[in-house]
């Protein structure tokens, strides 16, 4: 992960995405304002658009390249109708959430600066009877791959696991189109913090219920080939991957700081993200370190198969 990460900072205690990036974490002691905020991350720079020519010095109507100010590099070839939100500007609109009871953690841009990200922390909530950090995590791209998103991501504090998991109910991301000044926004940071508190009510809800109802050694059985995505006529190679998958899981669920929950459908929840968050891939590809942290903002599709899997035995 650390060769996508261009510069950041984090506040005193290591971020939860700390073992991917802790080679180029700077550690600060105190929250800063939104302007320190921007200098720290490394992200005092601004982005215009810049006209497109082609082999014989034309210009090519209908597109421009997204700039970067400091060191003139091109970010992105992209629409001339897409609106360049500043990263100022995003500083601007999370501070609408900053002055209710979030701070910064951390903030930093990706891959040379075509995507940013600012990561504020929310007051710790108890889900289950474990304390859980909730963090909206704030992303914005200037290559033209994405919009503005804004990500929850609740943090397991006693093992460091992400339970960003879907819910029925409650969104856990919202996006934007590329639309300016989001400075201008304060009805839609103060939606935002609205969706975010809503979001870890129903996971506190969910988590008291699944807390206290078993999974059958029946229902574990028929969960797994599901979520390992197992073949119905597997063949060596893959029956072997799939029995060491199976063991890894296993072994999460029996982890002490489940102990409250063993056999129980939240200990099941909690040992598929301690997997999915924890574990060393089978194949690791040359994309897997930039897919993992999509993965760990959005959430994980086999903690969705998971959480989706046990709501409809309850």
């Amino acid at each position: 992960m650390a060769h996508l990460v261009e510069s950041m900072f984090s506040v005193r205690e290591k971020p939860w995405h700390y073992e991917m990036t802790k080679d180029v974490t700077k550690l600060i002691q105190e929250a800063p304002t939104s302007l320190e905020a921007l200098e720290y991350a490394g992200l005092n720079w601004n982005v215009y658009a810049k006209a497109v020519y082609d082999g014989d010095g034309m210009v090519i109507p209908g597109y421009v390249a997204n700039t970067r100010d400091s060191d003139n590099s091109v970010l992105g070839i992209v629409s001339s109708r897409y609106s360049i939100v500043q990263n100022r500007d995003a500083f601007d609109f999370t501070d609408n959430l900053i002055g209710s009871d979030m701070r910064y953690e951390t903030a930093g841009s990706l891959k040379n600066g075509k995507q940013v990200w600012l990561l504020g922390k929310m007051p710790e909530r108890y889900i289950a009877g474990d304390k859980t950090e909730p963090y909206i995590c704030f992303t914005n791209t200037h290559d033209g791959t994405g919009a503005v998103r804004v990500c929850m991501t609740p943090v397991r504090v006693v093992c460091n696991n992400t339970l960003n998991v879907a819910l029925q109910g409650a969104k856990r991301s919202w996006s934007t189109r590329h639309v300016g000044d989001i400075s201008q926004k304060p009805l839609e940071a103060k939606e935002t913090l609205m969706l975010a508190n809503e979001y870890m009510d129903v996971l506190a809800s969910k988590a008291e219920e699944l807390a206290s109802q078993p999974l059958s050694a029946k229902e574990l059985n028929k969960a797994l080939p599901l979520l390992l995505d197992k073949p119905k006529e597997p063949n060596k190679k893959q029956e072997e991957r799939y029995e060491q998958q199976k063991e890894e899981i296993m072994i999460c669920m029996m982890r002490p700081d489940l102990a409250n929950f063993i056999g129980t459908k939240w200990g099941f929840i909690n040992a598929i993200a301690d997997y999915v968050d924890h574990s060393e891939p089978m194949r690791r590809t040359k994309n897997y370190d930039q897919n993992n942290w999509g993965k760990i903002m959005i959430g994980h599709p086999m903690l969705d198969k998971a959480m989706a899997y046990v709501s409809e035995l309850v």
